[in-house]
């Protein structure tokens, strides 16, 4: 049996626990842990040491290693003895912070969340383009699943972490707009700040500032996702960068209706007609789907389901990733 190394930088595990689950049942599997020493003396250097050794360690155990992010464990791995078959899903952000710093002649396979990101991947490293794979991030569609009826409420939503590349503080504005103009609009923002926290503050005060409060909706953490989004009418990813939105795709399944601006690699998880470039096309959008009979409405958010399920199911995601688990390690592809 094929024996796997499993590295997930910075213990992110986000967008890798289910399909760890599914690999962990068809590979002997061994997860890298980080070994941290409180020693008072040699404390920076004794970690150190433990920390290369421990990735040496399992590339030499392991047939396959897969690297969840290319960050910080690629980076050290890559400088390494070759000592087994390199595999690497690159989301989105590494590809300008850490991916100059990796030494991509070690790396065997490089897993793009979207065509999109295989595009930038290639203009940065033509040479590594015979590398590249593009499977897309996926979701339970059992868990994800619509609401038997969706009375419209007026209900936009939006689900990401709360910073400036998710923009949105523009739709607060936009919101304020549709209410000028006689819709009751409201806006539910589920997710938790990061970075810099000035911008958290700003969308306070922006509410604070148009009087908004009955009409914006902040949710810290959400713990049942799939119920959080079958009370929302119209989602909206208003971002300017993304690699794959997963919470863009949970609201497809979900039977939301779902605009998005057209950041690079929206038009493959969107029907044009779902894209804007502006704020004013994004109003019209709204309000144009305000507007539709009940049965025209079903039927949209019958689509985003069939859309997600025929491109974005993790079952699917599994297989991929295990046909190129399979092949770097010399076995035929399911």
């Amino acid at each position: 049996m094929t024996i796997l190394g499993i590295l997930v930088s910075e213990d992110n595990w986000t967008f890798s626990k289910e399909i760890y689950d599914d690999l962990s049942k068809r590979y002997q599997t061994q997860v890298f842990n980080r070994k941290t020493y409180n020693t008072p003396l040699l404390h920076g250097r004794l970690n150190q040491w433990a920390f290369h050794t421990g990735i040496r360690s399992l590339l030499r155990r392991c047939d396959v290693c897969f690297f969840e992010w290319s960050g910080e464990l690629l980076v050290h791995a890559s400088r390494m003895p070759k000592q087994s078959a390199i595999i690497t899903r690159l989301h989105s952000f590494e590809l300008y912070e850490w991916a100059p710093k990796i030494n991509w002649d070690a790396v065997d396979k490089v897993i793009l969340v979207s065509q999109a990101m295989q595009r930038r991947f290639v203009e940065n490293f033509p040479e590594h383009a015979h590398k590249t794979e593009v499977i897309y991030n996926g979701i339970s569609m059992q868990e994800s699943t619509p609401p038997a009826h969706r009375n419209f409420h007026f209900n936009l939503g939006m689900l990401c972490t709360i910073t400036p590349i998710k923009r949105i503080y523009e739709v607060i504005l936009l919101l304020s707009s549709l209410q000028e103009e006689g819709h009751d609009a409201h806006l539910h923002i589920a997710g938790k700040p990061a970075g810099d926290l000035r911008y958290s503050i700003a969308l306070q005060r922006l509410v604070e500032k148009f009087e908004l409060h009955d009409s914006v909706t902040f949710y810290d953490h959400i713990d049942n996702t799939p119920g959080w989004l079958k009370n929302i009418d119209i989602f909206i990813s208003n971002s300017y960068w993304e690699g794959q939105q997963v919470a863009l795709i949970e609201a497809m399944a979900s039977g939301c209706y779902c605009l998005s601006h057209f950041w690079d690699g929206a038009e493959e998880m969107l029907p044009s007609g779902n894209l804007y470039m502006t704020e004013a096309e994004l109003q019209q959008k709204i309000i144009a789907y305000s507007k539709k009979p009940e049965a025209e409405k079903q039927i949209c958010q019958a689509q985003m389901r069939s859309i997600a399920c025929e491109k974005f199911d993790i079952e699917r995601t599994k297989i991929e990733i295990r046909n190129v688990i399979n092949s770097a390690a010399g076995n035929f592809p399911e």
